[in-house]
């Protein structure tokens, strides 16, 4: 975790190679996302290793497997084929080690490494299977920072993947530890950890530890202090709403648990919709006021995003860089939105972003050491860092931060133990502060402590000799984890919510100022922590929560003093709150039916407005046959009707002009893909220019749609051009799709919206099926933003057309703008 595992293991192979120990070639299995830190250790430290990247799409991969090929085959006068390769070590993904089996489990490699090695806890997966069945590695290293994680099925799988003679059945391995977990919660603890020790000595001839505590006492490493900070946030009104919606809704399921007759599945889903209230109202569709406008409604929805937004604006006052982790996509969204409208820099990271677009945000972060960050400084390093914890929490090198905090928990404390290293690492010059939210009194918090009683069996199993005394608690079952958190709902009072009035309207309500002057001070008693300088390892960790009850208001106290909440099976608790649950209900219910007199029911508000928009719907379509018009907008697809996912499918960058495209696939069946918005006005330059010297008719069509009001947001209008409607010859059929994917509205100081990605993903899934229909291509210029903060809508965007292509097996080529030699020499 930072600590040089790396260079250890580019270190070995040069050992292996120079002293004639091993000839190759070698093996390394990593991550995407560290591929290039990777190749940078090469270069620096063991340049005499020739080093073959093996990534990148399917055609740039077949073209190293056939230079390989030819390669091997020509005549050699050397006595071994392994000179006859043109490389050293030859690196590439998981993934592409699955995808191109049939050619790397050929090569006989000597030695195999595998970084961030956590990614074989399963025995049971695709992966762990197809390197232990059909490649040729005797050798095998493992580098990883948890070796444990959620049980000791896990540690299992990487000691057998290394050496299975000696680490042999699983129910061995699990009965000794288990007989020592017991032995260690009776009467005989001086024998359990007797026995605990010997595990650890068997575990050490195996496994080569590298800590902080050791490099740091040894005197080879020397890192600044690390202060973490659990900040107890609470819920607003809104959330506490969507909170007992969710669990009213799941009463019952809840109670069958009790029983024994709930799907763990069930169950799990609960716990998911509870986390999102818990994160921000608006990741539940229509809770989100309309039309989407930012603004600060946004901030004010979530006590997360409050307390995030008063913490960012000191740190940006004072000059320091920011690592957000969360772990829902979703939730970057939310914070993309956030980030914009407070005008941070940022760069995004996650599951959807391309290689070349992630090394070069990773290089741009890192290069710059952390400093003042002012709005009026003309400045290009990113002041936020946003990352998924899935797909940033692993080998990154991201020292260019100070300051880590997490948005949402992961399920798995060490997911985020190795996050928070990302930033805590060799060549971190600066006090790292970690932050974690959480909100206070919610199965969040449940979590967090659930996580903390995980962390323990670490200690247990290979932590230091000191640690033999740390009580361990459950060894790691998901059941029984999952047990822990829906018993633990024992924390969150439901009679909180019946402390506000329940008549205002959700979207419309706001945090008191009193509440907002508080969240403000604790906020800037958490800025205040990277001041704290530890001198001790157990008073790094600290918990600030808000009482609002108190005078002050914050409370801020040692985790090792800190109130034990055990989430542990206490079925008692859990039936005591489902009483009081249905008490609490039952009141808002009665409330409720007493404003029911003073007002329309909602049911009766739907089927009102249902029928006023069946008779706007039937005059309008009165006016259309009147005047014969016939609309061109295409119905939306049955998904289920095509969604078997195609390999054949595939996204293509190119330059060009996508209103000519004979130039690229000529004979082939077209469809020119282009975004407009609902205005009714034709736009002039770029597509529009395009368009409309393509033909008259786009432009003719467009505003006859508009006449008979036929331009919605998610329409997707089809014009199928032909040689008497088109300025130029066709050797093929061709379409034009027009998008409706931004709203107009004069009155609004910036009229026109930007794209909305709902109404585009809606007419990308038309286009890719009229496509797949027609036998055709789809072309189209590059949407969206291609740099500055605001560049990463095009990942968003990618995702979509990566998406569709593979689900309806279509080809989609995406036409950049080249410009002349004279704009390029005036950008430089």
């Amino acid at each position: 975790m930072g600590l040089g595992k790396t260079l250890q293991a580019i270190s070995l192979l040069s050992h292996l190679k120079t002293q004639r120990i091993a000839p190759g070639p070698f093996l390394v299995l990593c991550p995407l996302s560290v591929t290039d830190g990777w190749l940078s250790e090469f270069s620096k430290f063991c340049p005499s290793l020739r080093v073959l990247q093996y990534v990148g799409d399917k055609v740039h991969r077949r073209h190293l497997r056939r230079t390989l090929h030819q390669l091997v085959h020509k005549p050699s006068t050397s006595a071994h084929s392994n000179n006859e390769l043109s490389f050293d070590v030859l690196m590439t993904t998981y993934d592409i080690a699955l995808i191109d089996q049939d050619f790397l489990s050929q090569i006989p490699w000597h030695y195999a490494i595998i970084d961030e090695a956590q990614r074989l806890k399963n025995p049971s997966s695709v992966l762990y299977n197809v390197l232990d069945q059909r490649f040729i590695m005797p050798r095998r290293l493992l580098l990883t920072g948890t070796p444990i994680q959620n049980n000791l099925s896990e540690l299992w799988a990487l000691m057998h993947f290394c050496l299975p003679s000696i680490f042999g059945k699983l129910d061995e391995f699990l009965s000794t530890f288990k007989e020592a977990g017991d032995l260690l919660t009776g009467a005989k603890a001086n024998r359990a950890n007797r026995q605990f020790k010997i595990i650890k000595h068997i575990l050490k001839a195996f496994m080569l530890r590298r800590t902080k505590a050791l490099l740091i006492k040894s005197g080879i490493l020397a890192l600044p202090p690390l202060t973490e900070l659990t900040v107890m946030v609470p819920l607003t009104q809104l959330q506490k709403k969507l909170y007992m919606s969710v669990l009213r809704k799941e009463l019952q399921t809840l109670l069958s648990f009790t029983g024994g007759s709930c799907r763990h599945q069930s169950l799990q889903n609960i716990v998911i919709q509870l986390r999102k209230a818990c994160s921000h109202p608006y990741l539940f569709s229509g809770i989100e006021p309309e039309p989407y406008v930012e603004g600060e409604h946004l901030v004010q929805a979530s006590g997360k995003l409050i307390v995030l937004d008063f913490i960012l604006k000191k740190l940006h006052e004072l000059g320091h860089r920011v690592l957000l982790f969360a772990q829902m996509t979703q939730t970057l969204d939310i914070l993309q939105d956030f980030l914009e409208l407070r005008n941070y820099t940022y760069e995004r990271l996650d599951g959807s972003v391309r290689a070349e677009e992630r090394f070069a945000a990773i290089r741009n972060f890192s290069s710059l050491s952390t400093k003042a960050l002012r709005k009026d400084d003309n400045q290009s390093g990113a002041f936020v860092f946003m990352i998924s914890t899935r797909a940033g929490g692993v080998g990154l090198n991201l020292i260019g931060a100070d300051t880590v905090m997490f948005y949402e928990q992961d399920w798995n404390p060490q997911a985020d133990k190795q996050a928070l290293q990302r930033a805590h690492r060799i060549g971190q010059l600066n006090h790292v502060l970690s932050i974690n939210l959480v909100s206070q009194r919610t199965i969040e918090e449940v979590i967090m402590r659930r996580a903390e009683r995980k962390l323990k069996l670490s200690h247990n199993i290979i932590g230091e000799e000191d640690r033999t005394d740390v009580k361990g608690g459950d060894l790691g079952d998901e059941d029984s984890d999952m047990k822990s958190i829906v018993f633990g709902l024992h924390l969150f009072d439901p009679a909180d919510t019946t402390t506000e009035s329940i008549n205002e309207d959700t979207t419309s309500e706001t945090v008191s100022v009193e509440k907002l002057a508080k969240l403000k001070t604790m906020s800037e008693k958490v800025a205040m922590m990277r001041s704290h300088e530890p001198s001790e390892k157990d008073e790094r960790a600290f918990e600030i929560n808000l009482n609002l009850a108190d005078g002050n208001g914050t409370v801020i106290r040692r985790v090792s003093d800190s109130i034990s909440v055990d989430p542990g099976l206490n079925e008692a608790a859990y039936l005591s709150w489902v009483k009081k649950f249905k008490d609490a209900s039952h009141s808002i219910e009665d409330a409720t039916a007493e404003l029911g007199s003073q007002r329309v029911a909602p049911e009766e508000k739907l089927l009102k407005r249902e029928v006023n928009k069946k008779k706007v719907e039937e005059k309008r379509l009165a006016k259309w046959e009147t005047f014969g018009y016939k609309t061109l907008a295409v119905k939306e697809p049955d998904i289920t009707a095509s969604q078997n996912i195609s390999d054949s499918g595939s996204i293509q960058l190119v330059y060009g002009d996508c209103t000519n495209p004979s130039k690229l696939c000529p004979a082939k069946p077209a469809i020119i893909f282009s975004c407009i918005d609902n205005s009714g006005t034709w736009g002039h330059g770029g597509m529009f220019d395009a368009l409309t010297s393509l033909s008259t008719c786009i432009p003719d069509d467009y505003h006859r749609a508009s006449e008979f009001d036929d331009l919605h947001m998610g329409d997707l209008h089809l014009i199928q051009l032909d040689e008497g409607k088109c300025t130029r010859s066709l050797d093929a059929p061709l379409w034009v799709a027009l998008a409706i994917v931004q709203s107009y509205n004069p009155r609004r100081k910036v009229p026109r919206s930007e794209i909305s990605m709902p109404d585009l993903e809606l007419c990308l899934s038309k286009a890719a099926f009229s496509a797949a229909q027609h036998s055709a291509v789809i072309h189209m210029p590059r949407i969206g933003y291609q740099g500055g903060s605001k560049r990463s809508e095009w990942y968003t965007i990618e995702r979509l057309l990566r998406k569709y292509s593979s689900v309806h097996g279509i080809d989609i080529f995406v036409y950049y703008f080249q410009r002349s030699s004279r704009e390029r020499a005036d950008s430089v």
